[in-house]
């Protein structure tokens, strides 16, 4: 066990059962956004824990091809989640296990960090995340400790993970902010209706337009008068180049580059944290990047760039440039500002790009008819 002032986590990745509303097949094998489920799942989980150990029970070859330790129930007949728990508890060197389930794909980048904190807090025996309308009992974080407890409940015949939490302390941690990091795949029809789906806890725009259009000018132009009218702002920008905030020399730029994954700067005016990718990473999607933000504390998110995603935008066009329109292209399109007017045979709003106040009162009317 670990014996340092900082608790040691392994995470266990449950994809252990039967998967009957599935069809039978195997969820965390299933392609999602290009990928097996179960890769989304270890590429969120990895940073936050100390060890990676995935609980399967079919199709152990192909788990063992993503390179972390596969350990199947220790009890016979698919005996639920609590079963894969047990054989992680089991095998972990480590003095928490934090589960997850396969078929998560969005999970919280804070999950480790908001359970332990609220368990160390409250010195509870269990740390379980609480979607705000409902217990997430898959995710947890159990110390290796209650193994024996876990291993008797079981074999009793036990097998509710409800029930066997309930004996315990438990702290219930909040992600009311992060409800949609516990969307979970129960059957073959919910990854399709899912491949394009965005959810965001707050009022969420983006704008969408060819280089050079003048999304960036019209940002610093709009965002003071958006504060003018009481509105706190966040924004999410696309990068298309391998951007670096930091410069050699910086004494955070040197511990980045001796291998700190991630790095947070912090002082009584600003805070930052720079974290490395994996250089097979994909470009992060928004529903990668939102749980990152504090929307606790924004009103709205603006977007600059991801023009193919599924959200409200608001399109920028220049007739000079000669580029053609996206609209209606891009159903997703609610406005066009431009800086003269367009003769458009469909029904949309039309904005005056130089009218910065009217591009702010449409937001705001935005805001108003938000629906999350």
């Amino acid at each position: 066990m670990n014996t340092s002032l900082s608790p040691s986590v392994s995470g266990v990745i449950l994809a252990g059962g039967k998967a009957r509303r599935m069809g039978g097949n195997d969820k965390g094998l299933l392609e999602y956004k290009q990928q097996p489920l179960i890769q989304h799942v270890i590429d969120a989980l990895k940073p936050q824990v100390d060890s990676v150990i995935i609980n399967a029970n079919r199709n152990i070859e192909r788990y063992q091809s993503f390179g972390y330790p596969v350990i199947n129930d220790s009890l016979d007949n698919y005996c639920g989640p609590l079963a894969g728990m047990l054989s992680a508890m089991q095998t972990a060197n480590t003095d928490y296990i934090l589960s997850a389930p396969c078929d998560s794909p969005n999970i919280s980048p804070q999950l480790r960090q908001r359970l332990m904190e609220t368990l160390l807090h409250t010195q509870a025996d269990i740390a379980v995340a609480h979607d705000g309308d409902r217990l997430q009992p898959v995710f947890s974080l159990i110390p290796c400790r209650l193994v024996a407890d876990l291993e008797d409940y079981l074999t009793q015949g036990g097998r509710k993970i409800d029930l066997w939490l309930s004996q315990h302390t438990l702290a219930i941690v909040d992600f009311s902010d992060q409800a949609n990091s516990f969307i979970n795949f129960n059957h073959p029809e919910d990854i399709s209706n899912h491949q394009t789906t965005l959810h965001s806890p707050i009022p969420l725009i983006g704008f969408a337009a060819f280089s050079g259009t003048g999304k960036t000018t019209l940002l610093r132009q709009l965002i003071p008068v958006l504060k003018q009218k009481g509105l706190d702002v966040g924004v999410i920008k696309h990068a298309h180049h391998n951007f670096d905030i930091d410069v050699p020399g910086k004494d955070s730029y040197e511990i980045r580059q001796a291998g700190a994954q991630q790095i947070l700067i912090s002082s009584s005016r600003l805070m930052a944290l720079m974290e490395v990718q994996a250089d097979q990473l994909i470009d992060p999607s928004l529903a990668d990047l939102i749980p990152r933000l504090n929307t606790h504390r924004l009103d709205l998110i603006l977007v600059e760039g991801f023009k193919h995603e599924d959200i409200p935008k608001i399109e920028l066009h220049r007739p000079s440039l000669k580029k053609p329109l996206l609209h209606p292209g891009d159903n997703n399109i609610v406005a066009i500002a431009s800086d003269v007017p367009l003769a458009i045979a469909t029904a949309i709003e039309q904005l005056d790009l130089n009218d910065i106040d009217a591009i702010a009162n449409y937001i705001q009317h935005f805001i108003n008819n938000w629906a999350a």
